[in-house]
């Protein structure tokens, strides 16, 4: 049966968690089996597809568009691409979502205060000190998505939770063929549980 392709988008500030999710769900449906899946990292497109770009509002949705183009071609191919970046602009989120089709918005929720605490890059504390200008979440906005297919609540969630969650919904949309681990989602299992701890079974 021919893979169909799709395109997974992270979305969510820096440190939330999206390029470390992304290897993971790019980990897991290479062990379920799909053979043709790309994962464009922000930071790795700035510095090949987007050289020479800056973070201005127009050169941030043009980076943006670019990785939405690549994603398309991959996509329409039968490939699974995984975005992760920022894309802090909903109007660019959109548009991608629509030239694409095939497009499940992931947001990694994370408070700015969590983010700021991880600051894997330092970039946070230039950008506090003045030294890095309109970084978003300190004197750039974020916006948050509307209506995506998955949130993830990153500052709780354990990482493997976070990509099952993704997998049960690219179950649900259809993209993934189900999986008999489980019959029940993991809220399920929690409710079961405590019906069966009050009736005195466990």
């Amino acid at each position: 049966m021919e893979e169909k392709g799709f395109t997974v988008w992270f979305t969510g500030l820096s440190g939330s968690g999206k390029t470390t999710l992304s290897k993971l769900v790019e980990s897991e449906l290479r062990r379920r089996g799909l053979k043709k899946v790309e994962l464009l990292d922000g930071d790795v497109i700035r510095t090949q597809l987007s050289k020479g770009l800056g973070f201005s509002k127009e050169d941030r949705d043009t980076n943006i568009k670019r990785i939405g183009f690549v994603c398309k071609l991959l996509s329409r191919n039968g490939v699974v691409a995984i975005a992760a970046a920022i894309s802090p602009y909903r109007e660019v989120r959109d548009f991608n979502r629509k030239e694409i089709g095939d497009f499940v918005e992931v947001y990694c929720k994370c408070s700015l205060a969590a983010c700021i605490q991880r600051d894997v890059k330092g970039f946070y504390k230039k950008a506090l000190a003045g030294e890095i200008k309109n970084y978003t979440g300190i004197d750039d906005p974020y916006e948050e998505p509307l209506h995506p297919e998955v949130v993830l609540d990153t500052e709780r969630e354990r990482p493997e939770e976070s990509v099952q969650k993704i997998m049960r919904k690219l179950e649900s949309l259809g993209y993934l063929p189900p999986t008999e681990e489980s019959v029940y989602t993991a809220e399920e299992e929690e409710k079961v549980k405590k019906r069966l701890e009050d009736l005195g079974y466990l």
